[in-house]
């Protein structure tokens, strides 16, 4: 069973920063993507930033420059540093792994739970 789970999150003012971390049960190198969505009110979940088992780094463009994706093997961690936060980037904060295994035909899916990032003055 794979479970992700998300914590950090919380009541920041404008340009601040957070921390999201997302533990893993199981080793993060084993998952084909890692990474963070969002969904604010109203609004469609986003894919905020994502890592591949490629090395490659996605961010969607309104974050970029100011979040950093990260990971630490070793703790089974993905995180999402956020800084000069906008009460724009208020929102549920998921994270979300993807893997193939072997003998599937399609890569499967796993969430956290969400963690609740509020930016207000």
């Amino acid at each position: 069973q794979v479970q992700l789970v998300e914590s950090g999150g919380g009541l920041v003012q404008p340009g601040g920063s957070l921390r999201l971390s997302c533990a893993a049960s199981r080793i993060i190198f084993s998952f084909n993507a890692l990474g963070w969505y969002r969904q604010a009110p109203g609004r469609q979940r986003e894919l905020v930033a994502r890592l591949t088992s490629g090395g490659g780094i996605d961010y969607v463009d309104s974050v970029k420059g100011r979040f950093t994706i990260s990971r630490d093997n070793a703790k089974n961690t993905v995180y999402l540093q956020m800084n000069s936060l906008k009460p724009e980037d208020t929102a549920v904060y998921y994270c979300n792994g993807k893997i193939k295994w072997v003998g599937r035909p399609y890569e499967d899916d796993y969430w956290g739970q969400g963690t609740q990032v509020t930016v207000s003055s």
